[in-house]
């Protein structure tokens, strides 16, 4: 969750580094995760694989490796052996050996080992395909999320991510992005408030809304999304400390980043974030306008999976 140094205002400070960035995959939700997934894969507890169950004999061990068939940013490891021990338990096996060759983070090679796996055959063919399900997800993310933090080296500017996240994956995709060099920001509704279009024509105005917030929720750092100077100063006025700078071209942005950062010498830091219409291509131009952060709701939503394989020796 965001933790604003200054709960004591709705607009105190916020700033997505104030997140434990470094906070591991939880595992909690990894064991309800796979769970689910095992669930999807073999029916009610303890489940059947009517293929592997038929066609190798129960007490058979096998040996391979995990290895990337593309290249790319490793992330989602410890899903491999919460998998292969939660199909080792279903099925009342020993639980497969598992050594990791690398971690997550990690920037691989097509054709490095990222595992390897040496158990019961049943247990390692059951879990394959849901080890590389969530796998090749959080790679995907962790491999294009490096891709905008290689293209804002540099400038000054992080890449955020954003709610555009698949259902019930959100914890995985965060983490990856994580593993990319990337920097979360809220993880929900719940941990930071941001004012858009739709809250300010409710509220009637930004002041009006960040002064609602302030009274229903003054634990929550607040965030005002502008598209203009006189919405800028507003939300400044009203005690906003992080803007996020809506769909504008890069001379208008970089126009309005001066603007704002005169106005810190009076009310302190603020946090500026770019976000709507960001590629890869204008990346760099758009870092270099001064703004803290851009945000990229394509690292979740839109990321391609790196294959990944299980080879059996």
């Amino acid at each position: 969750m965001i933790h604003a140094d200054d709960t004591t205002h709705p607009g105190g400070p916020v700033h997505p580094e104030d997140k434990d960035q470094t906070r591991p995959l939880s595992a909690s939700w990894l064991a309800g995760a796979v769970a689910q997934a095992l669930d999807e894969d073999l029916g009610d507890e303890p489940g059947r694989d009517v293929t592997t169950q038929a066609t190798i004999a129960a007490g058979d061990t096998v040996a391979g490796r995990i290895v990337m068939r593309t290249e790319g940013v490793l992330a989602g490891a410890p899903v491999i052996k919460e998998t292969l021990s939660q199909v080792a338990e279903r099925l009342s096996l020993p639980h497969p050996k598992v050594e990791l060759h690398a971690a997550d983070g990690d920037h691989l090679a097509a054709g490095t080992a990222v595992a390897s796996i040496e158990g019961p055959g049943h247990a390692v063919l059951i879990a394959e395909r849901t080890m590389l399900n969530f796998l090749s997800r959080a790679t995907g993310v962790a491999t294009h999320t490096r891709l905008w933090v290689d293209a804002l080296a540099g400038t000054g500017a992080r890449v955020l991510d954003t709610r555009k996240t698949t259902p019930g994956l959100r914890e995985l995709q965060k983490y990856a992005v994580r593993m990319g060099g990337g920097v979360n920001k809220r993880f929900g509704l719940f941990d930071c408030a941001m004012v858009k279009d739709n809250h300010i024509v409710a509220a009637g105005s930004i002041t009006g809304a960040v002064e609602a917030i302030g009274r229903r929720f003054p634990d929550v750092p607040v965030q005002v999304e502008v598209e203009s100077e006189d919405q800028a100063r507003e939300a400044v006025a009203a005690g906003a400390r992080f803007l996020m700078l809506d769909n504008l071209a890069v001379d208008h942005l970089r126009a309005l980043v001066e603007v704002i950062r005169g106005l810190e010498g009076e009310a302190g830091p603020i946090r500026l974030e770019a976000t709507g219409g960001l590629t890869l291509a204008s990346a760099r131009a758009v870092g270099e306008t001064g703004v803290d952060f851009m945000s990229v709701g394509a690292l979740t939503h839109s990321s391609p999976i790196i294959d990944l394989a299980l080879d059996l020796d």
